[in-house]
Formats: C-alpha cells, structure tokens, sequence
C-alpha cells in the first residue's frame, strides 16, 4: 500500500522553488526532485545555474523574477508548493533600498501571488537575522529562540531589518487566509561557489590566513536546511516559524577543524575590538577607491565579536530531525572542491 506521502506526490504537485540557483535554494530543488516531485525554478535570464548542473538535477525553468509580477504569477499557477529561497544578502549600508525591493517587496508579491492563485502552501526561508537582537540585555552570551520578540536595536543591521519586514508580509498572508510556514537558518554550510555567501567562510579557513574573530558562529548543514524544508513544507504544518541551528562554534575553533581537514595551517590571531575597528574603515576606504563591496562592513566588523546562541528544539520536535556533526559537513564540502579542482586542472 502507497503511503499518504506518496499518494500526494503521484497527484503531480508542483513545487516552485524561488532562489533555486543559490546554495540554499539549490539544495531545496535537489531535495524535492530526489523525493519524487516535480520542481519548477523561478529563474532570470542572467542566473547563474551552476549549482544545479548535474544529470540529476532537471527542474522546469520559469523565466521570471520575484519583482516582476506577471512572471511570478505565471510560474506560482499550477504548484501545490512555493518556496521562497530567493532574497539579496548585504551588509553594505549602500544597498539598503536593494535589500528593500528584493526581501520586502519581493516576499510580499510572492505572498500576493500565493493568495491569488488560492491554493499553494509556502515555505517563506528567513533568517535568525528576522528575530533580533537586543543590546539591552546583560552581556555575555545570549541565547534565542522562537518566541524572541523584535525589538529595535543598533545591533541589527539593514538586512536583519528587511527579513524581519519580509516575515511580516507573510504573517499578512496567514492572516489573509494563506497557508504557510516560516524557517529561520543559521549561517548555512555546503558546497557553494568558494567566493559567495557563507561558503568564502570556509574557504578562508584553507587560505592560511592569519586573523580569526573571537566571536561564535551558528551554523547548520545546507542539507539538513533542504531537509527541514521538505518535512515542513509536505507536512502538516501551518502558521509557526522553525529555527534551523545545529550548533555553535567559536571562530577559532571552527577554522581549526577546517585547516585540519584541508591540511592546512588555520589562523593564529585574534580580532581585538580596535582591529576590528580599523578593518572596516580600511574596507570602507577600499570600496570608496575602488567602487567594489567592502569585505568586512562596520555592522559584520562589530557584530562578529558578540556571543549569540540559536535555540533548536521546536524544529527538532516538530519534524524529527537530527542535525549532521559540523565535521562531516566540512568535510564534504572540502572533498567536493577538491574534487572539481582536480576536474578542471588542466
């Protein structure tokens, strides 16, 4: 006898997935195509598609864009399932009306467009940057989790803002009548192009470089964060959000386990507040130069020196899930690079 689960992915629902071509996103596509459903990307003509180039990866392309209604529209017809993986992440102040237009106005059109077409579910991909942080609280590490209140703080930055703005058109879907579910990841680990995202945090730990943040990291397996997506989204869960966190790490601790897998050397020094300082103003001088996205931001400069923990239980209860160790995320990914390294040798 088929199971619930599979009587419903033989009534051929659709899964749109916005943001497919990123790491996250691509992961999420691989996901649902390995469990059977059929898988749209909502795509512009000037993505690149590298993640998602394997054989095995064949999703239906919708050429479109979150901003462009009809397009978006288009693609949301005929899906049981959205979701919303697409976004911009910066912490340059410059950007702070790109961050607007792409994670606020573009999640509420995809909200509009759910509510429009009546019948889809969505999995909105926030970030723990939508729960806040305060600078009222007592120092020292701070732990956080579902049920965190926004509150305004300097310790959140422009992006941290427009996630929270973006969970608040989807709290209007829900109230609107849409059914949705909303996840919170961590910094998301996986095999990413080396100079993007979270992916150039890995990357440095096999640079042998020489500064480390004496700050803690959060961070959880892109594929775990697939994982949790699929379970919440095919199930029957409504009207919460899920933080996604496996664990926390110090800095130093954590390029000491990539440097040791890569056979490297891993950082020896670590950021005091004054380097700190004097990084983000060097990049800020740099990018004024030379036109290009500063490195290391004032806002990412002073927060990489604080203590927060992201609690996980909720998600764990809800779905049953059981996070993969960091070491064997690290190691993946690292054996992957190496791997196509070695495929593009010459």
């Amino acid at each position: 006898m088929p199971t619930a689960l599979e009587k419903d992915k033989n009534q051929n629902q659709r899964v749109l997935v916005t943001g497919g071509t990123g790491l996250v996103g691509s992961f999420i596509v691989r996901k649902f195509l390995q469990e059977g459903y059929p898988v749209r990307v909502l795509v512009r003509p000037t993505s690149d598609r590298a993640l998602l180039q394997k054989p095995e990866d064949r999703p239906e392309w919708a050429v479109g864009d979150v901003l462009d209604v009809p397009s978006l529209e288009a693609a949301v017809a005929g899906c049981r399932y959205v979701v919303h993986a697409a976004g911009v992440v910066s912490f340059h102040g410059a950007d702070a009306s790109l961050l607007t237009r792409g994670n606020v106005r573009g999640t509420a059109n995809v909200v509009n467009a759910c509510l429009y077409a009546a019948t889809p579910k969505l999995c909105h991909i926030s970030s723990v940057a939508a729960l806040g942080r305060s600078a009222a609280r007592s120092p020292g590490l701070q732990w956080i989790d579902e049920s965190q209140l926004w509150e305004d703080s300097p310790l959140n930055n422009r992006y941290a803002v427009s996630k929270y703005e973006a969970e608040l058109e989807v709290w209007r879907g829900m109230a609107e009548g849409l059914e949705a579910v909303i996840v919170n990841p961590s910094v998301v680990l996986g095999e990413g192009l080396r100079e993007r995202g979270s992916s150039a945090l890995i990357a440095y730990g096999l640079q042998e470089r020489t500064f480390y943040s004496n700050g803690s990291l959060n961070y959880i397996d892109a594929a775990d964060v697939a994982e949790a997506v699929f379970r919440l989204t095919v199930g029957a869960f409504s009207g919460e959000r899920y933080i996604l966190n496996a664990g926390r790490i110090s800095y130093r601790s954590f390029f000491e386990k990539i440097a040791a897998l890569g056979g490297k050397r891993p950082p020896t020094r670590a950021v005091t507040p004054l380097l700190a300082e004097a990084a983000w103003r060097w990049e800020a001088l740099k990018a004024f130069i030379t036109g290009k996205k500063p490195l290391v931001t004032k806002e990412t400069a002073r927060t990489s020196l604080l203590e927060f923990g992201y609690q996980n239980e909720k998600v764990q209860k809800a779905t049953g899930m059981v996070f993969r160790p960091l070491e064997e995320t690290l190691q993946r990914v690292i054996e992957n690079w190496q791997t196509e390294d070695v495929k593009i040798r010459p």
